[in-house]
Formats: C-alpha cells, structure tokens, sequence
C-alpha cells in the first residue's frame, strides 16, 4: 500500500513540472524546478526524522553510511535534473516513457547486489508492462530527430533513478526512509542549486501560483512519494518495487484527463489495463507446490 500511495504521489511530478514551466507560473528552469523540489521538502524531511520517536537519538549515536547517502542524493539529483531537462527538449510523453526504463536497469543488478532471483513469470510481467506502457504513451510518443537530445536526457534518467532506487535499497539495510530522505536531500540540494545556476535558468518569479506548483510538487511527489516509496524498498525486493513503479504512467495519465483535461482514448485504457493486469500477475504469489 505504502508502494501504490507512493507511486500515485510521484504521478503527480509531470503534472508539476509542465505547469511550472508554462509563463503563467513563472517559468522555471527545468534544473530549477528540480532544487525546490527537494529544497522546499528538506525542512519538512528533517522535522519529519527529528520528531520520529528514538529517531533523533538514535542518529546522534548511529555512524551514518555516508558514502551511500551521498551517492543516493548525487543519482537523485542527476536522476532530477534530466528528466526535467528532457520535458523542455521533448514531449512529456517521450520523458515519461523513456524514464520508465528504470526497472529494467534495477532487474539487471538486482541479482548481483542482493541476491534477488529474477524468475520467468517476473521477466514476462516486466515485458507485458512496458508493452502496456508503450501502448498507453504512444498517442502521444513522438519520434523526432529534433528530440533525440530529450529523448536520450530521458534514458540517462532512467539509469540515473535506478541506480538511486538500488542504493536505497542498500541503505535500507542500516536507515530508516527517513533518514535516508533528510540526509540524501541535503546532499542533492547543492548539486541541483549549482546546475541550475551554470544553466542560467530563472530562479525567482512573482507569481504565487508558481511557488505553490513548486511547494505541492516538493511535499506531494517528494516527501510523501518519494518518503513511501523508500520506506517500501525495506520490505520488498527491488526488482519487483522498481517494475510496481510503471503504476506512474498510467496514474500520470489519469491525473492528466482530471486536472490537464487530456482525453483518454480507447488505446490508453488499454495500455492501462495491460500495464495494471502485468502488475497483478508479477505481485500474485506463487502458489505453493
């Protein structure tokens, strides 16, 4: 539950960012909206891990796997950086497909860093969803040489995300997600603050509805999507936590009919549907022999 609750509030980031790129809201660079993301939710992330009963001591006490939380805030922060970059180079389409890739990058070191066996009824769910993905983006999905830069932006983070999603995962062997997102965002701050700074992109704007955008999309998608989903990655295999994420295309699409107006078609609900009876069949458990 945590998972899906997770899942549908990182659904949300798409919608986010389109908006606060639009004039009306101010704007923003794409390295831009990608630092308030987690600079607007890192006081909250750490009233969050300070107020937790026995949490604050025991960090005070605890030797923090440092190395790894930075990794995990520098893979997030490339992992941010791009994909908003890739939203202004190509269609949000293309981004959201392309970035969904990230499972099978998780699958294919699952194994070797934490013993995972990846089993045929895995492999197909995986090849049935991204179908299903394909099927559903692809009234949209463009093919365009001019968005190839966008296009290849989207595949670096992909890697970039799994990569974060494995580290998590490692992290979560000794931290609990909340230390992993106070102490993680704070070593991805600087280095969002720094790219968006060398891209020259605007940082400030008078309109209010463009920090609101920023705020929903720092509490919504980042706190709570970002917090559940690592507080899920304690109790679950990566490979299949990773492969539950292609849930994010088909929740962004449904918040798109809701709150964009963006038809749903007869081919995205089959997309959808492909997508969620994958999911189903790779989170049934295997029956006993």
């Amino acid at each position: 539950m945590a998972l899906v609750c997770g899942t549908l509030a990182i659904g949300f980031a798409p919608v986010f960012a389109a908006l606060a790129l639009k004039p009306e809201y101010g704007s923003f660079g794409p390295a831009a909206i990608g630092f308030y993301r987690v600079f607007f939710a890192l006081p909250f992330l750490w009233v969050v891990l300070l107020a937790t009963p026995g949490k604050a001591e025991k960090s005070a006490r605890t030797r923090h796997p440092t190395g790894l939380l930075g990794l995990a805030g520098f893979f997030f922060a490339i992992d941010l950086v791009s994909w908003h970059w890739s939203i202004k180079y190509t269609t949000v389409a293309n981004a959201t497909l392309l970035a969904n890739f990230a499972p099978l990058w998780v699958m294919l070191w699952a194994g070797r860093l934490f013993g995972e066996r990846i089993t045929p009824r895995f492999l197909g769910a995986l090849g049935l969803a991204f179908v299903g993905a394909a099927v559903l983006m692809s009234a949209s999905f463009q093919f365009d040489p001019e968005r190839l830069f966008g296009d290849a932006l989207s595949l670096v983070t992909a890697i970039a995300y799994g990569s974060y999603m494995l580290t998590v995962k490692k992290l979560r062997e000794t931290c609990s997600p909340q230390e992993i997102m106070a102490w993680s965002g704070l070593f991805a701050v600087p280095l969002m603050f720094a790219a968006a700074l060398a891209s020259g992109e605007t940082m400030m704007t008078t309109q209010l509805n463009g920090w609101l955008v920023l705020l929903g999309l720092a509490l919504i998608s980042h706190l709570a999507g970002q917090g559940l989903i690592a507080y899920a990655f304690g109790h679950l295999p990566a490979a299949l936590t990773s492969l539950n994420l292609l849930l994010q295309p088909v929740f962004a699409a449904a918040l798109g009919w809701v709150l964009l107006d963006q038809a749903l078609g007869g081919q995205q609900l089959l997309g959808a549907a492909i997508v969620l009876g994958a999911l189903f069949g790779a989170n049934r458990p295997a029956q006993a022999k």
